[in-house]
């Protein structure tokens, strides 16, 4: 009865034993032949900017502080703070009455001056006068000459006009105050019509923008959060003499046109430098590239839905797509999701077609 009992339980052991590696086996065999769902996307050939991006600041193409060049009593201020202005609009008034009165004196000593030189001319001449006497009355004469003149230039800075084109800032002085000469700052002016904008890239890349700037003009486009419309057009117009040894970055300068005022004096920008093109590049979505142990890949799905782990060369990203340098070829299907449940070899279904702003795309698995 004892030998009986041992037999059963050896028997029902190796049932059991049987019976799990069956099912572990068929649970294997059922895992290699599922397809992993992934979403995938084609490689592309297209024409690739090369841009740097950097954040730029606005700055006037000039700024003029306005002060007065002689001191007097502000009769009328004759604009708006914030005003457009162009250059020659009548901005300030200073009382002409100390001026006018000072011309009218000086003109008067100057023209007797004149007639006492005229008769020291005559006596010099008939030898009457000494020398001394004629270059005194010459000398009187000319010194009440020159100070006409600079009354004239008094009178006519008691107007005080825009130097350039541009928009007005704050009022600093009223009218009825007194203006010091030359102390006081009664206004600034920005020209904004050109305007700059001022951005820094490194200087690892200072030699590439000479030799383009050589052959043509640098474009560089500059947009702001909630701006509408397109990105502003302008034209690199100045590089830095030097390096910032601090940053190791270079200034550069875009003159904008700016006709629509969307740029003001200040603001920071979203700026991109375009250097160069690259024609035929080929591109994927910049989620197809994974980094592994031995350097960035790809995986590509085959004919046979299954995948090759691809090594390659990425180079510059623009716009969520990565150029592809070596390793791919236009037409050739990439995974872009669900990489991580991937093995070289696995058998995929494609369950969606990304989009990567091409007109070629994976075909879709039932």
């Amino acid at each position: 009865m004892k030998t009986y009992h041992l037999l059963l339980a050896s028997t029902l052991s190796a049932a059991l034993c049987l019976t799990a590696c069956s099912h572990k086996g068929s649970a294997a065999a059922g895992k290699s032949s599922t397809a992993v769902p992934v979403l995938a996307a084609s490689a592309v050939a297209k024409t690739v900017p090369t841009e740097i991006r950097a954040i730029g600041n606005v700055t006037p193409i000039s700024k003029v502080t306005v002060r007065s060049q002689i001191t007097g009593k502000l009769t009328a201020v004759n604009f708006k703070e914030g005003q457009a202005v162009k250059a020659g609009d009548l901005l300030f008034t200073i009382d002409p009455r100390p001026s006018q009165a000072a011309l009218a004196r000086d003109k008067s000593l100057f023209e007797n001056a004149q007639i006492q030189f005229d008769r020291e001319q005559k006596l010099f001449e008939q030898k009457i006068a000494s020398q001394d006497e004629y270059d005194t009355s010459k000398a009187a004469r000319d010194t009440l000459a020159a100070t006409v003149q600079t009354d004239e230039l008094n009178l006519e800075y008691c107007e005080i006009r825009s130097p350039v084109g541009g928009v007005t800032g704050s009022q600093q002085v009223f009218a009825g105050n007194i203006v010091k000469s030359p102390d006081d700052v009664m206004l600034t002016i920005n020209q904004i019509h050109p305007i700059y904008v001022t951005f820094a890239v490194p200087e690892q890349n200072l030699a590439q923008i000479k030799s383009e700037m050589a052959a043509r003009t640098l474009k560089a486009t500059s947009s702001f959060a909630g701006m509408s419309g397109d990105a502003l057009q302008g034209e690199v117009t100045f590089v830095d003499n030097s390096v910032d040894p601090t940053t190791g970055t270079i200034q550069l300068k875009a003159t904008f046109a700016n006709d629509d005022v969307k740029l003001w004096p200040g603001q920071f920008v979203q700026t991109t430098l375009t250097l160069s093109e690259i024609t035929n590049a080929v591109v994927v979505p910049s989620q197809a590239i994974q980094t592994g142990q031995n350097g960035q890949f790809v995986f590509v799905v085959k004919a046979d839905q299954t995948v090759e782990q691809r090594k390659v060369t990425p180079g510059d990203t623009l716009h969520g797509e990565t150029v592809v340098a070596s390793g791919l070829q236009p037409g050739e299907v990439v995974v872009t999701d669900g990489q991580l449940r991937l093995t070289p070899g696995a058998k995929v279904a494609v369950k969606a077609s990304l989009s990567s702003n091409t007109d070629t795309n994976a075909p879709a698995q039932p």
